[in-house]
């Protein structure tokens, strides 16, 4: 039963939270036992929008043609709209943790903690639902809950249909095994890299490996621009900006004595500075073009813009910062790793300020050498649901009764 006279400050929320452990634990578990692929989300939204309409949210389901959810609870009118968002799809990797609940789906697993991400949203919901019962909110809150993530395209799909008309700020938050639980990772600025791909096609001629003379090879082209890429962060950007340049994929030929006409490369580019982003496609294709023709080879390059830089909000970082330390104390809220791994949350803060937050979801000990995110062997300390709740249910609350 909820206290009539609790007053909803964050160490509340945090109470209120450990109170519902048990329950955001089953969701989670039910959640990652029947996982979803990205677009495929249908059984997993469905779940969601039936709690949130429980919970007396006003639901959108099926949002851009997909299976995002969008749902509403509104206060006063004429305060702030917060939003706070959660993505839900799954990953093609077959698990090999052996826990009781592991994906009844064969070659489909939550490798990256997207079970966790909706059960907390979902957790943050009620609590904000309580809150609003007792105390009403100054303004609406917003949750997203948000398709095709691991893409990099869900985002997209949601900000067209208005899943950021009139919002404020948003908030929203990637759990982290090689952290412990109990702990947050805050980064003002530049906190994860864009990510973009990269395709690469080397037109030679094909003929008989013994007669290489008589061909124009595009796998020696191919190593030599796969060489040459990587010149890019080393001699075209200030070292003070980090850039990568990864190729992941080589195709070219089927047996071992023949010459083949064509290569096929794919790879990505990742960079923290948006202006060092736009400079790349330009370099790139030259340098690929270039480097082929010196081995007789056409070299062409496909550069396609995926997932911006991810960048925090100064004032809305400290905001949450200062929130976090309130419900886990000063010492569990500390500055958050940058990495070049992307998310499409950083569209959203292109459009609008907020905070992407790095939450635990590691052992207490040795956390440093859990399996980390995309493993098949992955595991969430969940623990960390609770804590994931309270902090996005808190932050929702106090930002949307600031005074503007």
């Amino acid at each position: 039963m909820v206290d009539q006279g609790r007053q909803w400050r964050p160490e509340q929320f945090g109470l209120r939270a450990l109170e519902l452990a048990d329950e955001l634990v089953a969701i989670r578990r039910r959640l990652h036992e029947h996982p979803e692929l990205s677009f495929q989300e249908a059984e997993t939204a469905a779940f969601v929008a039936e709690r949130l309409e429980g919970l007396g949210w006003r639901v959108r389901m099926g949002v851009g043609g997909g299976h995002g959810v969008i749902a509403e609870l509104e206060g006063r009118s004429g305060g702030r709209l917060i939003a706070l968002r959660a993505d839900m799809d799954a990953l093609p990797i077959q698990e090999e943790t052996g826990l009781s609940f592991s994906s009844a789906r064969p070659g489909v697993m939550h490798a990256c903690g997207h079970d966790a991400h909706t059960a907390m949203l979902l957790g943050a919901a009620q609590l904000l639902a309580e809150a609003h019962a007792e105390q009403a909110l100054h303004g609406t809150v917003r949750l997203l809950f948000q398709c095709a993530e691991e893409v990099g395209l869900g985002a997209q799909v949601l900000i067209d249909h208005g899943a950021l008309d009139g919002v404020d700020e948003i908030y929203g938050l990637h759990n982290l095994p090689t952290l412990p639980a109990g702990r947050v990772g805050v980064r003002p600025g530049p906190m994860m890299g864009s990510s973009d791909l990269i395709a690469i096609d080397i037109e030679g001629k094909g003929g008989h490996g013994a007669v290489p003379d008589q061909c124009v090879d595009p796998i020696v082209a191919g190593t030599a621009v796969v060489s040459a890429l990587q010149t890019i962060a080393s001699r075209e950007v200030s070292p003070f900006e980090p850039v990568v340049v990864t190729i992941g994929s080589f195709h070219a030929g089927s047996v071992g004595n023949i010459v083949p006409g064509s290569a096929e490369l794919q790879g990505t580019v990742r960079t923290f500075s948006p202006a060092v982003r736009g400079r790349l496609p330009a370099r790139l294709q030259l340098l690929v073009a270039d480097v082929a023709a010196a081995h007789r080879c056409k070299g062409t390059l496909r550069y396609m813009e995926r997932t911006p830089v991810l960048i925090n909000d100064e004032a809305c970082t400290a905001a949450f910062a200062d929130l976090a330390s309130a419900i886990l104390g000063t010492e569990q809220v500390v500055r958050g790793e940058a990495t070049m791994i992307g998310e499409d949350f950083a569209r959203y803060l292109e459009l609008v300020p907020g905070c992407f937050f790095w939450l635990g979801s590691g052992p207490e000990q040795g956390a440093e050498q859990a399996y980390g995110l995309h493993h098949p062997k992955l595991q969430i300390n969940e623990s960390c649901l609770p804590i994931g709740a309270s902090l996005l249910a808190s932050v929702a609350f106090e930002r949307v009764c600031k005074e503007v």
